[in-house]
């Protein structure tokens, strides 16, 4: 298998797409004063027990966490996205949310350009390799950039600033939601393939957030945040 094997259009895609979200959150951190930034930054978020704090230290963490992947997919290796698995990954998130809003943002924009270089960087091998995520399952490199505006999209929307579900990029949804819909109904009995009919009538949009828990319409059931 080689580099042309790549389906570069959907990794271009995500690409853009996931930059133009970091340029998002990095200009709404920019428009928080540095008096105002531990404040908000300890404000809560839409997720339950998360502050807007733990939030960004989250994003920073994921971030890091795809650069070693494509560090350790250039090297030809199966790299372990957290160390630690799910233990480590929690444990790295609540120390590095102790940290004050200032050093939180400061985190959030070096973990951007550090991703953003990773992905600049990477030869096309890298990009046809695999990694582990943080409970052992297998990881496309090449998918890694979908994965990774699929947190940001929705952590903009969960940091509870105005930014809803409803302006998610139409391009991201339209890439991730036929993957959320397989995940939904891959846990259905034998025999059942397709989203109740409720969900199918909603808006892309809305649908997707159903998906992830972030909403749950008249007549659906609350499904597991992600």
């Amino acid at each position: 298998m080689t580099s042309q094997n790549l389906d570069t259009r959907f990794i271009d895609d995500c690409v853009a797409g996931c930059a133009a979200s970091h340029q998002a959150l990095l200009a709404l951190l920019d428009s928080i004063t540095p008096e105002e930034i531990d404040s908000w930054c300890a404000q809560p978020s839409l997720l339950p027990k998360w502050s807007r704090g733990y939030v960004l230290a989250h994003l920073a963490r994921n971030a890091d966490s795809h650069s070693h992947l494509f560090s350790e997919a250039a090297l030809g290796r199966e790299g372990e996205q957290y160390a630690g698995g799910l233990k480590g990954r929690a444990e790295g998130i609540a120390t590095e949310a102790q940290l004050s809003g200032k050093e939180l943002v400061r985190r959030t924009r070096e973990s951007i350009y550090q991703l953003e270089g990773a992905w600049a960087r990477s030869p096309g091998e890298a990009w046809l390799g695999k990694g582990r995520n943080a409970v052992g399952a297998e990881l496309a490199i090449a998918d890694l950039p979908l994965l990774r505006w699929r947190e940001m999209e929705v952590h903009m929307h969960d940091l509870g600033v105005g930014i809803t579900y409803a302006q998610w990029n139409a391009l991201y949804v339209r890439h991730d939601l036929s993957r959320m819909s397989m995940r939904y109904t891959s846990r259905l009995p034998m025999g059942m393939a397709s989203l109740p009919p409720l969900a199918l009538v909603l808006s892309e949009n809305e649908r997707l957030a159903w998906l992830f828990g972030r909403v749950t319409p008249a007549g659906l059931e609350q499904v597991d945040s992600l």
